[in-house]
């Protein structure tokens, strides 16, 4: 691939936006790579968590319209493709933000479960600024976090937030130092890749769901359904036996999941 880089190691598959010298500006390039990336993701067993992140010490600077030639819905129907794929995955995912993360840079983040910024990151909604109108999901994704009035403010100002502004608001989840980024997302990922992963993925669906609203009627029967399906399962057994047999439980062991990972 031109614009993206993947790598995997015993459970976490990191995928690096790589257009530095443009801030990691999606191009229509990128926004193709990205969606190819995401659905083959979703199909691996052995991808158990999804890190994001930019090249060059940015994350993303939104969409490079100087890339844009030809139709301007077509070039958007391929931004969409990749914020589509993204939230298909039913695996957790952190987005790594250090630099900007800046109109559909930002909501490829908040289209993330998880969001660790460096306390030098720098977010906006800076649409409105290029006279645009919110894209790569952000019209659904900002209000669904902060609420319609705060979002409408987000969005008609395109001010740039600081990391600490923006964890006031809920829209990032931790803040380290730039030193520590690497670290702290490293040891998040490892954590929940020895999780127990039909559980945590069901979680993440049932959260998401109830997130779109919906009576707790239906939540109820969501959650019942889902852990049925959990008690009768394999790690539900592990953690079972390894209760009664007083030791840690083992959900994933990367020897057993590297000699059986598709191609």
């Amino acid at each position: 691939m031109e614009t993206v880089a993947v790598e995997r190691n015993d459970g976490v598959v990191t995928v690096v936006m790589s257009r530095p010298e443009k801030k990691n500006a999606g191009s229509p390039t990128m926004w193709r790579e990205l969606a190819q990336t995401f659905r083959e993701i979703e199909r691996r067993s052995d991808d158990r968590v999804m890190v994001l992140t930019g090249a060059g010490g940015d994350f993303c600077s939104g969409a490079d319209l100087e890339a844009l030639s030809g139709d301007a819905l077509d070039y958007m129907k391929r931004a969409s493709q990749a914020a589509e794929a993204l939230s298909q995955l039913t695996i957790p995912t952190i987005a790594k933000v250090d630099g900007v993360a800046v109109g559909a840079g930002w909501n490829l983040a908040l289209g993330c479960d998880l969001v660790v910024a460096t306390d030098r990151a720098r977010f906006s909604q800076i649409f409105i600024r290029r006279a645009l109108s919110l894209d790569f999901g952000g019209s659904w994704l900002l209000p669904r976090v902060v609420g319609l009035q705060k979002a409408k403010e987000i969005a008609f100002f395109g001010e740039i937030l600081s990391a600490a502004a923006a964890s006031e608001l809920g829209l990032v989840t931790r803040i380290v130092g730039p030193d520590e980024l690497d670290d702290v997302v490293e040891s998040m990922a490892r954590r929940l890749v020895r999780a127990p992963a039909q559980a945590l993925s069901l979680t993440k669906q049932l959260l998401d769901a109830a997130a779109d609203g919906g009576s707790i009627e239906a939540a109820l029967q969501r959650e019942n359904h889902a852990q049925a399906n959990n008690i009768v399962g394999a790690d539900a057994a592990e953690a079972r036996a390894a209760f009664m047999e007083r030791r840690e439980a083992v959900f994933y062991r990367a020897d057993l999941h590297s000699a059986t990972a598709p191609a």
